[in-house]
């Protein structure tokens, strides 16, 4: 018996634990455990699996002594403090596509029970009345099915949905044309999608641009008697707005399985309405589902204890202790030139990335710096993405990643030089690791500027004439917003300018839309690091 002990905390199939028993390791399941009978049973553990019930702590992991890695038997770790485990050093692994099928076949059950009013049918006949008249449905064959969101999910139910003889039409930034049309769908903006659906299925990650894309303007630019289905994440529906929308008739009919809170409250106005449809978060509720990611998960854990091969994990690149501490600062200048890129692009789909690296990283295998990069990138693109997976994800959407290094930095200030191309446009922004250990942006486009990646930043182009920075300084000072830091580049006297503005707080749209106003600045883009 190996002296890999390896504790399950949630009720996780049994048979599918097999690869960690075959290896030798010592497997111990209790669960409904409490915190404090938890740490004890936790204290000599290398690894720890829990599915959803299960909450593991920064107290916790810091009763855990011996603890490596931890397992979520699923998708999501919410329940997992990630920040405590990274910085423990401890993996965090997960199972990113065992929900794929479950979770797209729910979306379809609940597609096609909101059509013909089968729960509230049901529930009229098993009281005893039969009443024909009150469920006339609606067929899906030849509507419109607008996708909000085209990953694996997004491209299961559309799959299905075509068999039903549905027109598909999906919004999704990430994805190209041609990629959709490959795949027999159309892709339109978000506000065709909205304006032309029949139906709308969500299936994206909640993100600060995501949270609430079905709200209030969303509903407004609806057809009438549109029916909304949402089993991806809760809070990506404004529900408020949801009520109002069904109350006014703008909404047919919707099905939810998520909710901004879990679980829902037994007097949540979304109970009890006849055209609202609730589930208790089913999506990932099958026999199939619930058995391959607990293999999936057992035989990641397993393969990581005996070797330290990484797979599935959400926090660590594939690198020893010694390599993650001297790239470190990289891959965090790399994670933010992503997030920059990703923010200040059109949005059209990336079509091609191409990143060189100078100086010292010339002299690596700058693999998870490249890593890092794509990872910011993509970040919004799907919920799973994260270093490991990241080249993966760009594979899966179609965009070419290709690598250059150079010895020297041939009179440009960079570390690390990064180029995204859409179908009609390049943008590129590079970094420099100071002698401090402080990355900075260098480089945005070709203006030479010193920026350090953090906080809010408001980024602008304008003719370079004088006056424009005054007003700019001015209508932020009259909005109450504190400028912390103010990076200014030219291209030449005369030409054009670009001004980088560290600023304490977000702004509202409006102040973005009076910034535009300023008739000398071209480019306004907003940017959180």
């Amino acid at each position: 018996m190996s002296n890999i002990k390896v504790f399950i905390a949630d009720d996780v199939n049994e048979e599918k634990l097999a690869p960690l028993r075959d290896a030798g390791f010592n497997v111990v399941k209790e669960t409904k455990l409490s915190p404090e009978e938890l740490a004890k049973k936790m204290k000599d553990a290398d690894g720890v699996i829990v599915r959803s019930a299960t909450r593991i702590t920064a107290d916790l992991m810091d009763k855990a002594e011996k603890l490596r890695v931890i397992g979520r038997a699923g998708v999501g770790v919410d329940n997992i403090d990630v920040k405590a485990a990274t910085e423990r050093g401890i993996v965090v692994m997960n199972a990113p596509d065992g929900n794929t099928i479950t979770t797209a076949e729910h979306t379809i059950a609940l597609l096609v029970s909101m059509a013909r009013n089968v729960p509230q049918a049901h529930a009229k006949l098993q009281a005893g009345v039969w009443d024909k008249k009150s469920f006339v449905g609606v067929e899906l064959n030849g509507k419109t099915l607008g996708l909000i969101g085209l990953g694996r999910i997004g491209k299961h139910v559309a799959k299905i949905a075509k068999g039903f003889g549905m027109e598909i039409l999906a919004f999704d930034p990430f994805i190209s044309s041609e990629q959709a049309k490959d795949l027999g769908i159309e892709v339109g903006t978000l506000d065709e999608v909205l304006q032309k659906a029949d139906f709308i299925t969500i299936h994206t990650p909640v993100t600060d641009e995501t949270r609430g894309i079905i709200g209030k303007d969303a509903f407004a630019k609806m057809k009438k008697g549109v029916r909304l289905v949402n089993c991806a994440r809760g809070g990506l529906v404004d529900e408020t707005a949801l009520l109002k929308a069904v109350e006014n008739g703008m909404v047919a009919a919707a099905a939810l399985d998520v909710y901004s809170t879990e679980p829902l409250a037994p007097d949540s106005p979304l109970l009890g309405n006849p055209k609202i449809i609730t589930t208790p978060h089913l999506g990932a509720s099958t026999t199939e589902a619930q058995e391959g990611v607990a293999l999936t998960v057992a035989e990641q854990m397993r393969d990581y204890l005996q070797t330290g091969a990484l797979r599935g994990a959400v926090n660590a690149p594939s690198l020893a202790a010694k390599e993650l501490e001297a790239f470190q600062p990289f891959i965090d200048l790399a994670e933010k030139l992503g997030r920059f890129q990703a923010q200040i692009m059109n949005e059209n789909p990336i079509k091609e990335v191409k990143l060189e690296y100078a100086g010292e990283l010339a002299e690596k295998d700058a693999m998870p710096v490249t890593r890092a990069f794509l990872a910011g990138l993509l970040r919004d693109v799907s919920a799973r993405v994260n270093v490991v997976n990241a080249l993966h994800i760009a594979e899966e959407r179609g965009i070419s990643v290709t690598t250059s290094y150079t010895n020297t930095r041939k009179g440009a200030n960079y570390d690390i030089r990064t180029s995204v191309s859409t179908a009609d446009a390049e943008q590129t922004a590079s970094g420099l690791i100071f002698a401090n250990g402080e990355g900075r942006i260098t480089e945005i486009g070709d203006f030479k500027i010193e920026a350090v990646p953090t906080g809010f930043m408001l980024i602008t182009k304008n003719k370079d004439v004088p006056g424009v920075i005054g007003k700019i300084g001015t209508l932020l000072g009259e909005a109450k917003v504190n400028i912390s830091r103010f990076y200014l580049g030219r291209e030449a006297k005369g030409g054009e300018a670009l001004a980088v503005i560290e600023i304490d707080s977000p702004l509202k749209e409006s102040i973005l839309e009076d910034l535009r106003k300023i008739e000398p600045v071209n480019v306004v883009r907003q940017v959180k690091l």
